[in-house]
């Protein structure tokens, strides 16, 4: 059993922390509160592979795992520039066609995921089944001649107007027992009868929210995923990843928060002494280390048993790093606003645009409530409760 990471993935995180510290988190907020978008640095971080480390070399990529993708988001977001897109679009939506696509479907799209040249959304979330998958609603109707014609609504879409394509998660019925399952379609988003509209958020962010209307969306035959006997084990390879984006997300904030809450506690003196020689700012901040690296480690855990093709053993690590990352991520931005005192909502500061970003953490891909049931039930063996 190894505690480090290879050699390879090091160098990765270097050299992605050193495309992102040129850019920095006052680049990243500016973006943000123009409401522009990460565009300069997702192209470059594209054209210099880190976007594509988990494409098969095959279709231009590193052909890594999702730990080193994990490494590319984490970094990014210890520099302060966290883009929600990348938990989304070659964590969700490259994996899923890695795996199951079709050979057409991966020669057109993995190349272009590897270079960063497509961002693709991914919709599963609608506004009367909350987590409760098994209630969606968005249908798909094979038409005599082949096509499909797409109908429902989805909401909490991110990125949808950098997208190029949204990989949209309906429902197909069974042609023996004529009941709903589970389907995924690539509709690119310039497609008629596709229409979005931006859900107005309460967060400083370079990564909106929209809600997704489908009418009668009429698709190829070939916009269909891989097989529709695959559907469920389709989902589920992107949600595993998912989740340890999300976890890798939550750890690069708390990174970016406490380093700079313990800079400001060496260089901030108060009756000639460091505020950080008091223990009612170093404890909690040494606490916060340690849940950090626990959180971390559970991280690479989930990684290290996706990539080995442990899905059911990584679901479980997944949804642990998950809950234990967006806690500590809290926790740190918390804190260092409270080491900062004043300072810590200044904009010069750069935390407080993270207060609502960290939060998200509890809530998205999936909530805490959720993880603690999914533990329960199958960690721990206890009646489900729902």
């Amino acid at each position: 059993m190894d505690f480090t990471e290879p050699t390879e993935r090091q160098a990765l995180r270097e050299a992605v922390a050193e495309l992102a510290g040129r850019y920095g988190h006052d680049y990243y907020a500016a973006k943000a509160r123009s409401g522009g978008h990460t565009t300069e640095l997702w192209d470059e971080a594209g054209r210099l592979g880190y976007l594509g480390v988990a494409v098969p070399e095959a279709y231009g990529g590193g052909g890594a795992g999702i730990g080193e993708l994990a490494a590319v988001c984490e970094e990014f977001c210890a520099a302060g520039t966290p883009m929600l897109l990348m938990v989304v679009s070659p964590a969700i939506c490259a994996t899923v066609l890695a795996r199951f696509g079709t050979d057409a479907q991966k020669r057109h799209w993995l190349p272009r995921f590897a270079d960063g040249r497509v961002r693709m959304s991914f919709a599963i979330t609608e506004p009367d089944a909350g987590s409760n998958a098994h209630r969606l609603t968005t249908t798909a109707t094979r038409e005599s001649g082949g096509d499909w014609l797409l109908t429902g609504r989805k909401v909490f879409i991110s990125g949808v107007d950098e997208a190029d394509a949204v990989l949209v998660v309906g429902r197909t019925a069974d042609a023996r027992t004529g009941t709903l399952k589970p389907a995924l379609f690539i509709v690119p988003t310039d497609t008629p009868g596709f229409e979005y509209r931006p859900i107005p958020m309460d967060l400083v962010s370079a990564d909106q929210q929209f809600e997704l209307v489908l009418d009668q969306v009429r698709l190829p035959a070939d916009a269909l995923v891989g097989s529709e006997d695959a559907a469920l084990a389709q989902l589920f390879a992107g949600l595993n990843p998912e989740r340890i984006m999300g976890a890798s997300f939550s750890l690069g904030i708390a990174r970016y928060a406490l380093d700079k809450a313990v800079a400001y506690a060496r260089q901030r003196s108060v009756f000639d002494t460091p505020i950080g020689a008091h223990q009612g700012l170093a404890h909690p901040l040494a606490q916060i280390k340690i849940e950090l690296e626990l959180a971390t480690l559970m991280t690479r855990k989930a990684a290290a048993l996706y990539d080995a093709g442990d899905d059911l053993g990584a679901g479980e690590a997944a949804n642990m790093a998950k809950y234990a990352a967006a806690e500590v991520a809290i926790r740190a931005v918390d804190q260092s606003v409270q080491v900062h005192g004043g300072n810590g909502l200044a904009s010069e500061y750069g935390l407080g645009t993270l207060l609502g970003a960290v939060r998200v953490g509890r809530i998205a891909p999936v909530s805490r409530e959720m993880v603690l049931n999914f533990v329960a039930q199958h960690s721990l063996g206890l009646p489900k409760s729902y």
